[in-house]
This record gives C-alpha cells, structure tokens and sequence, in this order.
C-alpha cells in the first residue's frame, strides 16, 4: 500500500506493508531510532510521536495512519543540531538517566505544553501519564517540564 505523509517536515512517499506498524516503519525503514518500543502493547510511552501536532503511540498505530498527516519524532523537534527546550531542560534538571524513556517523555511534554501552556504540577503529572521511567524517577521530570512552562512565559523558550 503507498502511503504519503509528512515526516519531519519532509516529504515522504512508501509502500508499505498494511499490517506495518508506525514503530516498526520509523526505526527499521526510515533509520530514526530515537523512537523506542519498550512494552509493544501501548503501556510505556517510549513509542510516543507527535502526529498532527498529537501525542500518538506509535507502537498502536498501523504505518497506513499516516496517509496526509504531518509527523514529528524526537529527531525533528528542533531544527539542526538545536536543542528543544524541553530537552534542554531535561538536561538541565537532570531528568535523563538510561535514556530509554526521554524520547517519548519528552514528545509527550511538547504535546502537554502545546495544550496547556501553564499547567501545575498535578496537570504536569496527568499530562504524562502513560509514560513510564524506571530510572530517573519522575520528579526530575516534572521540575523540567515546569521550568520550560516558565521560561516560556517569559519568551525565553519555544
């Protein structure tokens, strides 16, 4: 099945398989391995993209989803070799430790900010539910994302 969509703010033209899975086409097919599959079943958050400007679950969504959408993985957050702000506040505070985990938190932070411009620390919470951390815990993570809501605020962030 051919498929068109918008990948990265790059235009991308496959024919894929119909039972392909978006996980499956972004790191075996298209080399962009920054998004994880960690549980396959849609309970971890590693497999998060932003489709339409939405936090998806790339590991649930059939690779024919696609067709006209516009995507974004962790790869195509920021333009070169710039830091999102979310990342770089992710690193400021300390909220990476194996990694594993960030590329989704991260995706699913962008998408909070995105709907809830000033949120507090419960809506930080709640807002990144369904995405899971065995290492850092999710206090650093929260303090991150907080920050990049303030710096935002007042026009230092994106």
């Amino acid at each position: 099945m051919k498929i068109s969509f918008l990948l990265n703010n790059r235009e991308i033209e496959l024919d894929v398989p119909s039972d392909r899975r978006v996980v499956d086409l972004l790191r075996e097919d298209l080399a962009l391995t920054g998004t994880k599959e960690g549980c396959g079943a849609g309970e971890c958050g590693a497999c998060t993209i932003l489709v339409n400007g939405k936090s998806r679950l790339s590991c649930l969504m059939l690779a024919a989803q696609l067709e006209g959408c516009s995507v974004t993985t962790i790869e195509g957050l920021s333009p070169g070799d710039a830091l999102h702000p979310v990342q770089e506040a992710f690193i400021e505070h300390g909220a990476v430790q194996c990694g594993f985990c960030t590329p989704g938190m991260v995706i699913a932070a962008v998408d909070l900010l995105r709907r809830t411009p000033d949120p507090d620390r419960p809506a930080i919470r709640r807002g990144l539910s369904g995405n899971l951390c065995r290492c850092t815990g999710y206090q650093k993570i929260i303090d991150a994302v907080e920050d990049t809501s303030r710096r935002r605020g007042k026009g230092k962030a994106s």
